[in-house]
């Protein structure tokens, strides 16, 4: 497929060298993507869609400049950003690979590292705006704390679109609701607010040509680090390097597996609006093993 005229010549001028070629390539359910050649040699990826909301690809590349400032995993660079008519985000060109055993220690130590960085509030990183995975946009503007943050910020912004869309019972529902009214206590003992991914899931890491691991795809905000380790867990299998690494370096608080079905709560009932189907009953039992956690 020919790269229309106007997305090569707007990526052209932002990364200041011509497109000479490219192709469709795969890159998520709502984005066209692109592999584009660039003269003189270089490769960008490019993500782009008529109907992108303004902000949209600046707040995603400020989140990866964010994520890349501690220098803890690797993350792609911005060659440019572009609105009006032909909104896009170009992004540094990563040979893919796999992760092996060393990439996977390197996730951990590199996950314990980023979390550590910390993050100026819960909420959105400086230059970024809401919270936005997907279609979905989620408010990212500070709480008085984390738990706060969590249940306000995350959890009871979905509970009407879910009821709307029919995917959540109203047992679910009023379950949710009771998490977010208990919140205080089942959060665990207080965090600083680390510097989150937010939507790391397997798909959003990838291991290099090197084995190394690179982080994509961010939705960054500064919470609490056991989301991104859950959310890992939830959607994909870090495996026992990765996570070992991150105790070894950063080692949880006590508690910390009793607090997996909270932190899944979220990103189950973002699957539950954007997709329905059985996760609305999934999101409906993690916010009952919230409610009584098997203490070990």
């Amino acid at each position: 497929m020919t790269v229309p005229a106007e997305l090569a010549d707007a990526v052209g001028r932002a990364a200041g060298a011509a497109v000479t070629g490219g192709r469709r390539v795969s890159g998520g359910s709502i984005n066209e993507a692109w592999a584009l050649e660039l003269d003189g040699g270089g490769r960008a990826f490019v993500k782009t869609r008529k109907d992108a909301p303004t902000a949209e690809y600046e707040t995603e590349a400020a989140g990866l400049g964010w994520l890349a400032e501690p220098g803890a995993v690797r993350v792609p660079g911005v060659l440019g950003v572009g609105d009006g008519d032909t909104p896009f985000l170009a992004l540094e060109w990563i040979e893919e690979g796999r992760l092996d055993a060393a990439g996977e220690e390197e996730l951990g130590r590199g996950l314990a590292a980023l979390h550590g960085a910390g993050a100026p509030e819960f909420g959105a990183p400086p230059g970024s705006g809401p919270l936005r995975i997907g279609p979905l946009v989620l408010p990212n503007d500070p709480a008085s704390g984390w738990p706060a943050f969590y249940a306000e910020r995350r959890l009871r912004p979905l509970l009407a679109p879910a009821a709307d869309a029919g995917a959540l019972s109203t047992a679910g529902i009023r379950a949710v609701e009771r998490v977010c009214d208990r919140i205080e206590e089942l959060a665990g003992p207080p965090e600083p607010p680390a510097r989150l991914h937010g939507d790391l899931w397997s798909g959003n890491v990838l291991g290099g040509a090197d084995g190394q691991p690179w982080l994509v795809d961010p939705a960054a905000y500064g919470g609490h680090r056991e989301v991104d380790l859950t959310m890992l867990r939830l959607f994909g299998d870090p495996g026992p390097r990765v996570l070992g690494a991150y105790a070894e370096a950063a080692p949880l608080a006590e508690g910390h597996e009793d607090r997996l079905a909270l932190w899944e709560l979220f990103p189950l009932l973002v699957h539950t609006v954007l997709f329905g189907g059985s996760y609305g009953a999934a999101a409906e039992r993690a916010a009952l093993r919230a409610l009584t956690p098997a203490r070990r």
